[in-house]
């Protein structure tokens, strides 16, 4: 690791959850590297943050392409040792099980738990021979409790947090640390118009999210909180 920079690498970067956590880890002097398919909205985030303490770095990156994922992570690590991966990247459809085409099911499970799997293949590696690192997965309150109209999106993420603490407990000599956020209902694009314009006023910001995951991300102790459930104070939808 000599001579590499320390940095932290966020998917699904370009909106939601993902922005809100690049936003809080660059103005607190965290350099992070967000990754996501819509570039232009990466370009723009890096004109935001343009000033802040850390430093913001973007790439178009498809997780769910495990030849691009190779070549971005090869590129990457000449120069950066990534010490926390964010699996943010997600997708959902909001329909009834059997409304959903063969294809959203495929889109949905590739990128929301084969595309973590990739991204943390790659990076475990280097966290293991260094001993020291941070896999951060943002998964959602389906690991907790069934909401009807998301089966295919609750498979990708209670299979995400299957793998991830089967990972945690195989980790657990290596001084990496394995931490699970579920988060609840939060203002974000991945919901439905109508669903926002109705319950926005109980719904999380993704402001508060990012602030709890640095939290949880700079914590300097040998003390790690593993699993976190956070819910709007009145409750799910």
């Amino acid at each position: 690791m000599t001579g590499q920079k320390k940095i932290t690498w966020i998917t699904g970067a370009s909106s939601g959850i993902g922005k809100a956590i690049a936003t809080e880890f660059v103005k607190n002097g965290v350099h992070v590297i967000g990754t996501a398919r819509r570039v232009d909205l990466l370009k723009e985030l890096q004109k935001e943050l343009n000033g802040s303490s850390g430093t913001f770095e973007y790439y178009e990156l498809d997780v769910t392409k495990v030849d691009s994922v190779d070549k971005f992570y090869k590129h990457i690590s000449q120069n950066y040792f990534v010490e926390c991966l964010i699996n943010n990247a997600g997708i959902t459809s909001f329909k009834q099980a059997v409304e959903n085409s063969f294809e959203e099911i495929r889109d949905i499970i590739e990128v929301n738990l084969l595309g973590s799997i990739y991204v943390t293949q790659k990076v475990l590696p280097q966290m293991i021979e260094n001993k020291s690192g941070a896999i951060i997965n943002i998964l959602s309150a389906v690991t907790q409790k069934v909401f009807t109209a998301s089966s295919a999106y609750s498979a990708s993420k209670n299979g995400l947090h299957a793998y991830a603490k089967v990972l945690r407990e195989e980790l657990r000599d290596k001084n990496v640390r394995v931490i699970n956020i579920s988060p609840g209902a939060t203002v974000t694009e991945i919901w439905p118009t109508k669903v926002i314009s109705k319950h926005s006023d109980k719904m999380m910001k993704t402001e508060d999210i990012a602030k709890v995951v640095y939290q949880v991300y700079s914590g300097n102790s040998n003390l790690v909180a593993e699993e976190i459930v956070l819910r709007p104070v009145t409750g799910d939808l």
